[in-house]
């Protein structure tokens, strides 16, 4: 018996003397203490969970859970967090659920739904994600799916390619039950199950001479054109069956991001499944195969168009690949860089003339116009912003369908352009400057008004409320961070505004705070009641952070005794340079710390748009400032601290 079995027999004893104990209504019986709770981890690698420090082990306290038939133990964090829950559901005195939390929500959870002891399901929650796996005899390795999205699918994917693992990557491969549960013609399954065959060995082929992919490779997100319904009467088919094609997972090795081609992926119930191995796009150029249910009906056998690439389009591919090849550096003059993005810009715009399909083309004048504007805001192509501007010029004029999309991206990164190089030419002058920000709120405005819909509008209003909010119209930054809360929140932009929204209201309100710990556990600012809290949202590269330091320290040393307390919210995207940082400037209040800089968790939370970011909060816990300062703080705290 395994040391798993063996910690599930010995909490389970625990939990049968409790549940014993509390028939007979004499005192239960000890629960398990919090090293043994804790010891216990997820079945499957990689889940990300909370793991207190082993200092803050002892701290933490592990009580009796009954509802119904059901009953287990619940273990609370030192700061009044769940940590985990282990639950008899069918109340034969044996744990049968193990659920790992994350922030206050779980999860991840295995189950033995058998109630033989052993775990034969996973499943992620929440934050974690959606999977459900399932190992149906019990040896720890996931055998199949009962739920699993497709950008989750593609991680899996990346994940099977890393490790070398081919039985994870035959659970994510369509297998011929599958088609057949679909109704997929004999002709079209056989293609898709020839592409499928031997995983073992193509996973072998791949891995063997890929370049890109290593042990160190990590899955960044999936990336694919919206999904597309095959309906039944179009003869592959007796179902409708929905379809990725061309499916892309994008993939990090160091600081190096490159591709792996998924291909067609298809829905079977609540499973995305792949129809072909996965592949790493190397160093050549590489276009993804042709699919198998998107291709017309009578159209060319798979076979026949592997690449559906012209000659000439190969050439200027193969073009584009050796100009980047030879890039020059980012200090080789202005000149230089200029005929480089030039000559790039040229290079994309004729491959766009020969794309096959309106979709393609305009992926292809996108990247393009990314590069223009890119190297306009750096100052290594000055002359592209007269570039954009024929270019929005002409899809204006257009009046193809396929060109509403791309007048708005033109516009957006046109105007971001126009912004950048006219702040730059007014540093010097403070009256230029503001009229070249009153244009920029007036541009924005009318962007947002005539493209509503477009991808980039988000990201408009939000640079709208920020705008506006850096000019202390706060009222104004107000609406329009509320407009794309409401109108946009799904994207990070809205989650982002639906934050600012909460940030800017805070004064007068109670305030809470969680998150994961810099060096492990979790803080929960609602732990802090009846102290005075200064939350500080900084980060390393912020100059003004670095010098409040002095003044918050001697604060701090005077204060913390009578019941000052600060909570640092560190936004660097990574911890790399964060230790060191603190060390240096002697900092030994705690740190919140999520990956993703302003984007990250608490980031999002609060909408935080520059750092430092401060809230003054009161003991009982209600804020006292939402935007206070070092005087503000040395000002306030004599009399916060007072209070009763």
């Amino acid at each position: 018996m395994d040391r798993h079995h063996q910690l599930t027999r010995t909490l389970s004893a625990v939990l049968v003397a409790g549940v014993l104990a509390s028939a007979a209504g004499a005192r239960a019986a000890d629960p398990p203490t919090p090293q043994l709770a804790l010891s216990f981890k997820p079945a499957q690698k990689g889940v990300e969970y909370d793991i207190p420090d082993k200092a803050d082990v002892e701290k933490c306290k592990v009580q009796v859970e009954r509802s119904g038939k059901s009953s287990g133990w619940i273990v609370y964090g030192p700061a009044g967090q769940i940590l985990r829950r282990f639950v008899d559901t069918n109340a034969d005195n044996v744990v049968d659920q193990w659920r790992f939390y994350q922030n206050g929500l779980e999860v991840y959870r295995d189950i033995d739904s058998n109630f033989n002891n052993k775990i034969d399901q996973s499943r992620w929650l929440n934050t974690g994600g959606s999977r459900w796996a399932v190992d149906a005899n019990e040896d720890g390795q996931i055998e199949s799916w009962k739920m699993l999205s497709a950008a989750e699918a593609s991680r899996e994917a990346v994940r099977a390619l890393v490790a070398r693992d081919e039985k994870l990557l035959a659970t994510l491969l369509i297998t011929a039950a599958e088609l057949e549960s679909l109704g997929v013609s004999a002709d079209l399954s056989k293609q898709v199950l020839a592409s499928v065959a031997d995983p073992a060995r193509q996973l072998r082929d791949i891995t063997g001479r890929s370049k890109t992919v290593t042990a160190e490779t990590r899955w960044m997100r999936f990336d694919s054109p919206p999904p597309g319904m095959v309906p039944a009467d179009d003869g592959k088919a007796t179902s409708d069956v929905l379809v990725y094609e061309h499916a892309m997972a994008i993939v990090e090795t160091g600081s190096r991001p490159s591709l792996v081609q998924l291909g067609e992926m298809v829905r079977v119930g609540d499973v995305w499944k792949l129809t072909q191995v996965p592949r790493p796009v190397e160093e050549s150029v590489e276009i993804p195969a042709g699919g198998f249910f998107m291709v017309p009906a009578g159209g060319a056998p798979l076979g026949d168009v592997p690449n559906q690439i012209s000659p000439e389009m190969q050439k200027l591919l193969e073009e584009l690949q050796a100009l980047d090849r030879d890039a020059p550096a980012p200090d080789a003059g202005v000149q230089v860089l200029s005929r480089y993005n030039a000559r790039r810009a040229d290079l994309l715009e004729r491959i766009s003339k020969l794309a096959r399909t309106p979709d393609e083309r305009a992926q292809w004048i996108k990247q393009m116009v990314d590069g223009i504007a890119t190297a306009v805001q750096t100052g290594a192509y000055p002359q592209g912003l007269e570039r954009l501007t024929a270019l929005e010029d002409a899809h204006s004029k257009s009046r193809s369908g396929e060109n509403a999309d791309l007048v708005a991206y033109v516009r957006y990164r046109r105007l971001l352009s126009q912004y950048t190089t006219d702040l730059q030419a007014a540093v010097a002058n403070a009256n230029d400057r503001a009229k070249v920000q009153d244009w920029w709120l007036a541009q924005l405005e009318d962007f947002v008004t005539s493209h509503p819909q477009a991808e980039d509008a988000p990201g408009a209003l939000f640079q709208l409320g920020m705008a506006l909010e850096f000019a202390g119209k706060t009222d104004d930054a107000r609406t329009w961070y509320a407009k794309l809360a409401r109108q946009h929140a799904a994207t990070e932009p809205g989650q982002r505004a639906a934050g600012a929204v909460k940030r800017l209201d805070l004064t007068g309100k109670p305030f809470a705070l969680a998150g994961p710990g810099l060096t492990g556990g979790a803080i929960d600012t609602r732990s802090l009641r009846g102290k005075v809290v200064l939350v500080i949202f900084w980060s390393t590269w912020c100059k003004p952070c670095t010098e409040d330091l002095p003044q918050l320290r001697a604060l701090y040393d005077e204060h913390r005794q009578k019941g000052f307390e600060i909570v640092g919210v560190n936004l660097d995207t990574t911890t790399e340079p964060v230790q060191p940082y603190l060390r240096q400037h002697r900092v030994s209040w705690p740190q919140i710390h999520e990956p993703g800089g302003l984007e990250s968790g608490p980031g999002r939370e609060f909408g935080i748009i520059s750092v430092p970011t401060m809230f003054l909060v009161s003991k009982a816990g209600m804020v006292v400032s939402r935007s206070t300062s070092v005087a503000e703080v040395k000002e306030k705290l004599p009399e916060l601290l007072k209070a009763r």
